[in-house]
């Protein structure tokens, strides 16, 4: 298959999908979610495939969704005559057939081992994204976090309400505040972190382990695990949220953000959200994920 945002390929037992956007810090948009299904769904089918592998191009895994032109790009899926759609929003966003969110959760889905590998900004809809890997390793100085918290958006895999306990959830969803990868790994939001020069090799040895584990037992295990979470209302949390998500992204003050936004440019509104709080683009280069780690398909 060829891909517009992606790329994929196979070593051995292992199967790696890397999002390719690198000029735009792999921001989504479409056909992202579609090819990123795809590509797991192959995987799937691959009898040699054992482990998927889920990394970022570039400086970053992944900044969220790419909202430069509002949410233009998606078209007629959320827009009537030119305007937001209230009907056609949650439909589509609840939709197993046409939900990014419910694409992105094919690599839950699928009954092969996905090890997201967390470099530089993972953020928004990103991080929503690699939280539904079974396992997530990151560099040290990678920022994890949802700056939609403070606008336009909500939760939308819920992964972060079902990584964390209450105390750390509420303080996340209601501040913003990012996590470095160190940070996220003492807390329990992901598995581990690591030097940045030690990402792919950590990975790599990490993917090689579990390959080493007969196919049908890993997929058990996933599986149990995987329906313990959903017996907790996980299904219920990715209807609210995404529909949350719709008309946080309407709300007055969210238009006046992606006026702001169209105007004087993504970073301006950025910096109006994040200034105060000093955090992600806004922060000091000593918080901010080193420029220089770069992953080179």
């Amino acid at each position: 298959m060829s891909y517009e945002t992606i790329l994929y390929a196979v070593d051995g037992a292992v199967a790696t999908i890397t999002l390719n956007r690198p000029e735009r810090l792999n921001t989504i948009v479409p056909p992202m979610p579609d090819e990123v299904e795809a590509a797991v769904g192959v995987a799937t089918r691959d009898e040699d495939v054992k482990v998927i592998v889920l990394r970022g191009a570039g400086r970053a895994f992944c900044a969220g969704y790419d909202f430069g032109g509002g949410f233009e790009h998606w078209g007629d899926a959320m827009l009537t005559d030119g305007r937001w759609d209230p009907g056609k929003d949650f439909a589509m966003a609840t939709a197993p057939e046409l939900s990014p969110t419910q694409k992105f959760m094919s690599i839950w889905r699928t009954p092969k081992p996905v090890i997201a590998q967390v470099h530089g900004y993972c953020v928004g809809g990103g991080s929503d994204f690699a939280l539904c890997a079974d396992l997530v390793v990151a560099s040290d100085d990678a920022v994890i976090g949802t700056p939609y918290s403070r606008m336009w958006g909500s939760y939308l895999s819920g992964m972060w309400i079902y990584r964390l306990g209450l105390a750390r959830t509420k303080y996340h969803a209601l501040t913003g505040r990012p996590l470095t990868g160190a940070q996220a790994a003492a807390v329990e939001l992901i598995n581990e972190a690591v030097p940045f020069a030690e990402l792919e090799a950590r990975v790599a040895a990490l993917a090689g382990e579990l390959a080493s584990i007969p196919s049908s037992q890993l997929a058990a295990m996933k599986l149990v695990v995987n329906h313990a979470y959903e017996n907790m209302g996980l299904a219920s949390t990715q209807t609210l949220g995404p529909i949350l998500d719709g008309l946080m992204r309407n709300t007055p003050d969210a238009l006046a953000f992606i006026d702001t936004a169209a105007r004087e440019g993504v970073g301006a509104v950025v910096a109006q959200r994040d200034g105060a709080f000093g955090d992600y683009s806004q922060a000091p280069e000593v918080l901010q994920p080193d420029p220089n780690n770069v992953i080179v398909p």
